[in-house]
């Protein structure tokens, strides 16, 4: 059994639990969040689940420097297509794979194989769900806009999302980490407390890398070879080369959220040049290191100290809140410790102990960890 897979039974179905009303919860204690970009507590989607007719995972690699999800659909083929599965048994009739037609082969043939799916190429979209049933591998062309939820939804099953959620319209759409962050919580309770990212832009190589939630951005530069941060004429972005913001403050500051997906450090004029609205940065024409060779399989760091945040995008503060900290400083703890509860009356997640070692500081934003 490949090693992705010795803690799980393939055979369980009934280890998801797919009653209906009991998904959510344990999805919130895992602590699962948008791991795509968003980092939207996951679980505030399957509350709804009631009102769905098939989900819909995000498998498009929404920046040419990602590889992250491709590499887990290849990687743990056998639990995804296990949860697929068990959807369909109990819940839905239809799942969607979204991924671009040139992904297919070396990095989506095993999918479609494990989940004997049906394959739509381009010319032959949108899938009409009402009239398909199974595991359906949608292929775009190669856009990196269908990326976005509400672009892909529009390509692959010509729905219309507007400012609607797409679950008003039947839909929960996750994409490839989050689901299968999803599947590891329900299948044995296990949090999350790592993270898939890039490092990229100005460094001397490109990195893939897991990480634990919460290590500082320094430590990601250092891997990939800029151990001082961006210079003086450099900012540090967050996000890929098309969809990125700046970050404003040290990168020793900067932990690891369970939505971060790349960091970035890019000449502060093409920044300024290239911003498009809202502090969007989108440098994808422009971007110096087109063609360099990608890292596709991850380097894991163990840093020795950890700033977890208890929300894993701030811009939803007042949508969502912060969790609150379970845990005190000097308080000894192991990876998968619950360290903060989700808020009460609020969208709010769990959030859980990322290495090993002793709490050093506990605020109501973030919890810092070092490693003993």
């Amino acid at each position: 059994m490949p090693q992705a897979m010795q803690w799980y039974d393939m055979a369980q179905h009934a280890s998801f639990g797919f009653d209906k009303g009991g998904i959510a919860p344990r999805i919130q204690r895992a602590g699962v969040a948008g791991a795509g970009g968003a980092g939207f507590p996951a679980y505030a989607k399957w509350e709804r689940l009631e009102d769905v007719d098939a989900v819909l995972i995000n498998h498009q690699e929404s920046e040419p420097n990602f590889l992250k999800d491709r590499w887990i659909g290849r990687e743990h083929t056998e639990l995804l297509a296990s949860f697929c599965d068990a959807l369909l048994d109990a819940v839905l009739d239809t799942v969607v794979i979204g991924t671009k037609e040139h992904y297919r082969g070396v990095w989506v043939g095993a999918l479609e194989e494990a989940t004997d799916a049906t394959v739509v190429k381009p010319d032959e979209l949108p899938v009409d769900v009402d009239d398909r049933e199974g595991v359906i591998v949608a292929c775009t062309g190669d856009r990196y806009e269908y990326g976005m939820e509400s672009v892909l939804l529009r390509e692959i099953a010509d729905t219309v999302i507007g400012r609607d959620l797409p679950v008003d319209h039947g839909w929960i759409v996750q994409n490839t980490e989050t689901l299968w962050n999803i599947a590891r919580g329900l299948a044995d309770g296990r949090p999350v407390t790592h993270k898939y990212l890039h490092v990229d832009g100005d460094t001397p190589r490109h990195r893939f890398l897991k990480v634990p939630v919460g290590t500082p951005g320094t430590d990601l530069l250092a891997a990939a070879g800029r151990p001082g941060g961006p210079g003086s004429h450099e900012i540090l972005a967050d996000g890929g080369p098309g969809w990125s913001f700046e970050i404003e403050r040290d990168p020793d500051m900067f932990g690891v959220t369970k939505r971060t997906n790349c960091l970035l450090i890019i000449d502060e004029q093409l920044a300024a040049d290239n911003r498009i609205g809202n502090g969007r940065i989108n440098i994808l024409g422009p971007q110096a290191w087109k063609g360099r060779t990608l890292e596709d399989e991850p380097t894991e760091l163990e840093p020795d100290r950890v700033r977890i945040p208890l929300l894993s995008n701030p811009e939803y503060e007042g949508v969502a809140t912060y969790a609150e900290p379970t845990v005190s400083p000097s308080d000894t703890v192991t990876v998968g410790d619950q360290i903060a509860r989700p808020g009460e009356d609020a969208i709010s997640n769990a959030h859980h102990a990322s290495i090993d070692g002793e709490v050093t500081a506990v605020t109501e934003h973030h919890i810092t960890i070092e490693r003993r």
